[in-house]
């Protein structure tokens, strides 16, 4: 018996044989062609064949998973039929004479390269539906058989390199008891459709491939992030027992559906959600969602070959009010810029991107584009509870220049004749240190503060959390997070106004004690994170948490942070 570690991806525990699910080989050599016209026309069959394959895939994902997941393969439809990548492949045969196995694979691994290199970890996934895309074309180039999950007609545990969301969205959870994988994340699209599927996940893995061999029997534990492989008798029943745990668990938190979120001792907080995109709303309400505590309007950016246009950004942002009716929805404006660059905006490179041109600060200098957003969003103000945040904000003049455009532009509508609300919040993300610092400067002029911790703490501790050698310093428990979170909680409440946080640090369920004893209001996650909070926060009284608060924030490690909690909460 042996055991690996990887990600928790989706919660719950299966046991089953191991199926691998080998990725075909695409290996090529680049060739020079004479006939390049008869070179693109290959290229575009191949793309046909791939559209055809792509809505068969996405009415079965339909049938199996709903509208919201199907749409990931509209998605990918996008992708075929976007010019800004098909034609510097189509010019590449042409202009180099090459083949287009060889023109396909460069500018598809220019545009992962740009993808996987973005701050954000959802942007980094993106990557993955390129990559699954082109693996499909260049397969019909090859004339290489793709493998088909929707085969597997006995009980099973997939392992693979990765899973491509087209194989995902195959899977038939009849014989499918759970999956893990060498590479991915908690915000890849295969391992949200899991959380869909309601099938145990476990990714990142990095070497189950090698380390488990097909008819192994092994136990996917989702909720540890922990792969079992050939179990004894005992090892399986105790994970029978955890497997009937976890379903009993499953009943508790439904059952915690529709009401509020109330400590222990009657205190209410607001369990809220992270959205990316319209057809993300639907998931928010399955789990209980509060509101949504961090709309991302750059998704309307990156899936765009130009600048969304005020009207499309309207309709985006009125969906999403509609559907969450009253409750609150805050949406941040553009976060875009330095590292996450969009092909149609042209940026110089930067020696720093985090630091760099980004979010609020190229909105302030290219209003045009910021007033279109601005616009958009107060014509949707109407439609629900909007409240509006200004991400990046590191000087109170930024602020104080962001809030006087939106004002501007909700006079220009008022004279226009356009309905706009009269109760919109206005607030900042707080994920600059010198932000966090003054946060009593900024709480008499703002109307609330989220605390963006996943820039935060890799600003504060100096380490890009993205660099694997210095990633142990990524510690939301370290006191000196901890400090500048409760200056901003302790800001917002001497003048009235509440603070919410929106960065992992928000589900984390070592995280949740200490925020909630440090008087948060908000917190803001991943959908399916809402409702085991709930039943967390449910059993925590606030008042002993609170009475913990000045020993918390004098200590001198993460490590004796995350002990102390442990042990005051039996975690």
């Amino acid at each position: 018996m042996s055991m690996l570690k990887g990600i928790a991806a989706s919660n719950g525990v299966a046991i089953a044989k191991a199926y691998t699910l080998e990725a075909p080989e695409l290996s090529f050599e680049t060739k020079k062609v004479d006939d390049v016209e008869s070179e693109v026309t290959r290229l575009q069959d191949a793309l046909g064949i791939s559209k055809q394959e792509l809505e068969k895939i996405k009415e079965n994902a339909r049938q199996s998973l709903g509208d919201e997941h199907a749409e990931i393969f509209s998605a990918h439809l996008l992708i075929l039929n976007d010019p800004e990548m098909i034609a510097p492949m189509q010019d590449k045969i042409k202009n180099e004479s090459v083949n287009a196995e060889a023109a396909l694979d460069e500018v598809a691994n220019m545009f992962i390269s740009m993808f996987e290199n973005m701050d954000n970890e959802y942007m980094r996934e993106r990557a993955a539906d390129i990559r699954d895309v082109t693996k499909r074309v260049m397969a019909h180039l090859l004339n290489v058989t793709f493998p088909d999950p929707a085969l597997i007609d006995e009980e099973v545990i997939i392992i693979a390199e990765d899973l491509t969301p087209s194989d995902t969205a195959q899977l038939n959870k009849q014989f499918v008891k759970g999956f893990t994988t060498n590479i991915g994340g908690r915000t890849s699209h295969s391992a949200i459709m899991a959380r869909s599927l309601e099938i145990p996940a476990v990714v990142g893995t990095k070497t189950v491939t090698t380390d488990v061999k097909d008819g192994d029997i092994i136990i996917v534990d989702g909720v540890e992030g922990e792969i079992i492989v050939n179990p004894s008798e005992d090892v399986i029943a105790k994970y029978e027992a955890k497997q009937a745990d976890f379903e009993k668990q499953k009943e508790v938190w439904a059952q915690l559906k529709d009401e509020p979120t109330i400590s222990k001792d009657g205190t209410h907080v607001e369990l809220v959600a992270n959205i990316g995109t319209p057809d993300d709303v639907q998931g928010v309400l399955n789990n209980g969602g509060e509101g949504v505590g961090l709309y991302r309007t750059e998704f309307l950016y990156m899936g765009n070959s130009d600048f969304p246009t005020e009207d499309q950004q309207f309709e985006a942002y009125k969906s999403v009010l509609e559907q969450m009716g009253d409750k609150p929805v805050v949406v941040r404006t553009l976060d875009i810029g330095g590292d996450k660059e969009l092909s149609y905006l042209d940026l110089p490179k930067e020696m720093n991107p985090f630091l760099g041109f980004r979010a609020v600060r190229l909105c302030l200098e290219r209003d045009d584009i910021f007033r279109t957003q601005l616009r958009a969003l107060l014509r949707a103000s109407t439609y629900g509870n909007l409240k509006i945040m200004f991400p990046m904000i590191a000087t109170l003049n930024e602020f104080r220049d962001a809030k006087a455009l939106l004002l501007e532009e909700k006079e220009n509508l008022t004279s226009e004749g356009v309905n706009v609300s009269d109760d919109i919040e206005i607030g900042i993300m707080v994920e600059i240190p010198s932000t966090a610092v003054i946060a009593r400067q900024f709480a008499k002029e703002v109307d609330f503060f989220s605390i963006g911790t996943n820039d935060l703490i890799q600003y504060t501790m100096a380490a890009d959390r993205m660099n694997e050698r210095v990633s142990y310093l990524y510690q939301p428990y370290h006191p000196a997070i901890l400090n500048l979170v409760n200056n901003v909680i302790e800001a917002a409440h001497a003048e009235g106004k509440w603070a919410g946080m929106c960065g992992e640090m928000a589900g984390d369920s070592i995280a949740i004690p200490i925020l909630l004893g440090l008087g948060l209001d908000e917190f803001s996650m991943s959908a399916t994170s809402i409702l085991p909070a709930r039943t967390q926060i449910k059993d925590l009284s606030k008042e002993d948490l609170a009475s913990y608060k000045d020993e918390l924030l004098s200590m001198s490690t993460a490590d004796e942070v995350e002990a102390f909690i442990r042990e005051k909460t039996n975690q």
